[in-house]
């Protein structure tokens, strides 16, 4: 399966985006999906996840209460809506899919698959 991922740019201190993971060449069925972020000299870090049967997800603690992720069937695609972003968010974002236990969604070298990335930039 290979993944596209977009929606980022710039925004404003407490704005908001959506995130877009499509899947093409195969579909999310059998798969969690999660959202990455790597900030300049900083490792990938975990953002969120869904498993695509069922909808279980798991939320960095940072993002809960701001950030959702969802999907949709038809469309074979999965969001991050990201509200309230801070100056912290900056980073750029990518999805990726595993089909490993929740106990390692967090982890990046859990994921098999990675999209191209898409740039967040939140300025104050």
């Amino acid at each position: 399966v290979q993944l596209q991922a977009s929606g980022g740019g710039l925004v404003q201190d407490g704005g908001s985006l959506r995130l877009s993971c499509a899947a093409s060449g195969g579909t999310f069925s059998s798969y969690t999906v999660g959202w990455f972020r790597q900030a300049p000299g900083k490792e990938r870090e975990f953002v969120a996840a869904i498993r695509w049967s069922g909808g279980s997800t798991l939320y960095l603690d940072s993002v809960k209460g701001r950030f959702t992720i969802s999907k949709d069937i038809a469309e074979n695609t999965v969001y991050l809506r990201m509200n309230s972003l801070r100056s912290e968010d900056t980073a750029v974002y990518y999805c990726g899919v595993t089909r490993i236990v929740r106990s390692s969604w967090s982890f990046p070298a859990s994921y098999y698959y990675w999209g191209q990335g898409t740039q967040v930039t939140v300025s104050s």
